[in-house]
């Protein structure tokens, strides 16, 4: 896998997303597909029955509909810290793994791999329309 990429507008949803929940954290299941080795990521949805407090965020995997195009999952660290934690890394679901560090901007945002390894982000402004950013996030 050589990267990642996501629309801007659909990054900041998701950023919005942390700063309305700050200081728990948000977790979050990314819509995607791999193209050319790249993980491009088009939507996100919250999990059914998801909670959250400071420090942790959790749902019940087991709830889960069959979905191919869950690619992964992001949640924010309001310690403002991009690092995945040994505990996000044994939870690992998926290709990817986002976070979003405090103050939730681009800048504080990171994708990894199963191993734990930050991969590219890359935020492209101004292309082809994400089906979920007219409707705002949805759940399951």
């Amino acid at each position: 896998m050589m990267g990642a990429k996501i629309e801007g507008p659909l990054l900041e949803s998701m950023l919005e997303l942390a700063r309305e929940g700050h200081p728990r954290e948000v977790f979050l299941l990314l819509r995607g597909r791999v193209r050319g080795g790249c993980v491009e990521l088009e939507d996100f949805l919250i999990p059914p029955l998801a909670v959250s407090g400071r420090g942790f965020a959790e749902f019940p995997i087991h709830l889960l509909p069959i979905d191919f195009s869950i690619i992964g999952t992001a949640h924010s660290h309001p310690s403002g810290s991009p690092t995945p934690s040994p505990d996000d890394l044994n939870n690992f679901y998926g290709l990817v793994m986002m976070i979003l560090a405090y103050p939730y901007s681009s800048s504080n945002s990171a994708v990894y791999n199963r191993r734990g390894e930050r991969i590219p982000l890359r935020i492209i402004e101004g292309e082809k329309q994400t089906r979920g950013r007219n409707s705002g996030f949805r759940g399951l």
